[in-house]
């Protein structure tokens, strides 16, 4: 039986006894303890609509962190970017591949995987969190992926010591889940540690992060939510929120 967290949505073959990923300070476990639930007792519907250039995939009623997926034209298909707690019913064509910025939206990726009969991509230096084992699962190292047809995987760390974004070069676009966080006020990004939590980035981890974005040209920036896009001017505005992040962190506040 396939077992869910309904904080993080982790997947796990049976019932589990504790949640790593909750249980780590980049997540939490609820006041009044943990909560299970089978994945065949769920009620959502998938529903598939426009996000910017792309198609995002979500779940209505939202279900744990909430994240929708976004769709890339990828070869004769499409990979998804990030994923989902469950597969639903929704029909997405050909699936080249999913490939998942960090830990907290691996969830449902081994259901993902086997119904779509595609690999899953996810940094080797997160192995650690695959709380559901699947042979569908590929691990890739190093510091940027070539996926073909203008889309690069980038390893930035920061949040997760592998935490991934995408670069879609034809549509001038990253996507980075929440690795770079697209925050409020649009003319800024933001990064963190923890973001539950509130556990900042050393000013190191975020000018590394900065330092690895700075050779790509993008326009737009992709969250990790529905509506959550920067639409202009990306490029530039993750170089000045690095910045200000750091000074922020010497005491040089806003």
């Amino acid at each position: 039986m396939i077992i869910l967290c309904e904080t993080c949505g982790a997947q796990f073959e049976g019932q589990p006894e504790r949640c790593p990923i909750c249980e780590d300070a980049r997540q939490w476990v609820p006041e009044d303890g943990q909560r299970w639930v089978a994945a065949d007792e769920i009620d959502r519907r998938t529903v598939v609509r426009a996000e910017g250039a792309f198609e995002g995939v979500g779940l209505e009623p939202s279900f744990a962190i909430g994240q929708r997926a976004l769709l890339v034209p990828h070869r004769d298909g499409r990979l998804m970017w990030d994923c989902l707690p469950f597969v639903g019913d929704a029909d997405l064509g050909e699936l080249t591949g999913i490939a998942i910025s960090h830990p907290h939206y691996y969830t449902g990726m081994a259901d993902w995987g086997r119904a779509y009969d595609c690999p899953v991509l996810l940094h080797a230096d997160d192995r650690e969190w695959i709380t559901r084992p699947d042979p569908r699962i590929e691990l890739w190292e190093g510091e940027t992926l070539d996926l073909g047809d203008g889309l690069t995987l980038i390893r930035c760390g920061g949040h997760f010591a592998g935490g991934t974004v995408l670069h879609v070069a034809g549509s001038d676009a990253l996507l980075s889940g929440d690795i770079v966080q697209v925050i409020p006020d649009r003319g800024w990004v933001s990064f963190m540690y923890s973001y539950p939590n509130l556990i900042p980035l050393p000013e190191a981890s975020v000018q590394a992060i900065a330092a690895k974005l700075e050779p790509y040209s993008y326009d737009t920036i992709y969250g990790a939510w529905w509506g959550r896009i920067v639409r202009h001017d990306g490029a530039a505005i993750v170089q000045r929120s690095a910045e200000r992040y750091v000074r922020a962190l010497r005491g040089e506040l806003p």
